[in-house]
């Protein structure tokens, strides 16, 4: 009963995704894996001595450190809650796997982009996309906005939404908080400035490695989910087959790349970081120029992923279900 208990959490964890989002105001359990990496990280340089060596070794310990506890965590209180009773442990695993997935937020936080470009103008714009890109955006013209917000989201529809349910269909609220803190710790440490060179190594390659078959599943869904938007399916497949790998990390460009051929846009390219330019290469045919309208494509496309997803795992679930019985 216990693969029918969780599959049901696992549908209303989607659903309060769908319906809420993350409401402002709200704990979010991504804080907490933040905190963790933020102390941790102070205590573990405090041990090691500020090397290349001795970095590494603080960084490594870091990327086994945050994962470690952040799942013992979740599954501990799972563990507990399935046995004060089975509504509790639903309630408590469809809460953390609806808050893991950021379907609603990321369409809200991208079209307020598109509207604050409509309402207020270029530098309105600017600071909507700043709030969702870790990238200068200061030296963006309208185009590099738009570019910026449909890259956040093709991005995002596999690190925000499609792997952490693919983790949570096979692992449960357990392996999703286990993926998320993967992710989030990439996000806060996985740079090659001077500040995270050799701290965020193995947090990087952690990341790259947990995000290897995601990234590519999430890339053939989104083509799959083409014709349901819209899109261009058949240039979105050819697309990702030639410029999937145009980027520095392994994973990043394979759903740019469906993204870009399906609208029919050139994205990514040079861009800035903490004030230095970064030369990137293209991703996609400069067939026509973005348009305001595109991060709204960007969405209707991300969400048609997600509904694919959503139902074959759910299906595969029951079928699982319906097997052991």
């Amino acid at each position: 009963m216990y693969l029918c208990y969780r599959t049901l959490a696992l549908f209303l964890g989607i659903m309060l995704d769908f319906l809420i989002g993350d409401p402002k105001g709200w704990y979010h359990p991504v804080m907490a894996i933040g905190w963790l990496i933020h102390h941790l990280e102070q205590m573990l340089r405090r041990l090691f001595p500020n090397t290349k060596i001795g970095e590494r070794l603080a960084g490594f310990l870091l990327a086994i450190l945050v994962p470690g506890i952040t799942t013992l965590t979740a599954l501990a209180a799972l563990i507990l809650c399935y046995r004060i009773h089975p509504i509790a442990g639903i309630v408590v695993e469809a809460w953390m796997c609806g808050s893991l997935l950021a379907t609603k937020s990321l369409k809200t936080e991208s079209m307020r982009v598109a509207e604050a470009l409509d309402a207020e103008g270029l530098n309105a714009g600017r600071k909507a996309v700043s709030m969702i890109v870790g990238r200068d955006t200061q030296r963006l013209d309208e185009a590099g906005v738009i570019r910026a917000a449909v890259e956040t989201v093709a991005e995002n529809t596999s690190d925000g939404i499609v792997a952490p349910l693919l983790f949570m269909a096979c692992f449960g609220g357990a392996g999703g908080f286990f993926y998320k803190a993967v992710n989030t710790m990439d996000s806060m440490v996985g740079y090659k400035n001077d500040a995270y060179r050799y701290f965020g190594t193995a947090a990087a390659k952690l990341d790259d490695l947990v995000n290897l078959l995601p990234a590519r599943v999430s890339a053939l869904l989104m083509i799959a989910a083409c014709p349901f938007s819209g899109q261009n399916g058949r240039e979105a497949w050819r697309i990702f087959r030639r410029d999937r790998y145009c980027h520095a990390s392994p994973n990043s460009a394979q759903t740019e790349a469906v993204m870009a051929g399906a609208l029919g846009v050139q994205l990514a390219g040079d861009a800035w970081y903490f004030g230095k330019k970064y030369e990137k290469p293209s991703i996609g045919d400069d067939v026509r120029p973005v348009e305001r309208e595109d991060i709204a494509r960007s969405c209707r496309l991300m969400y048609d992923t997600v509904y694919l997803t959503a139902a074959i795992v759910l299906m595969l679930r029951c079928a699982i279900f319906l097997f052991t019985l």
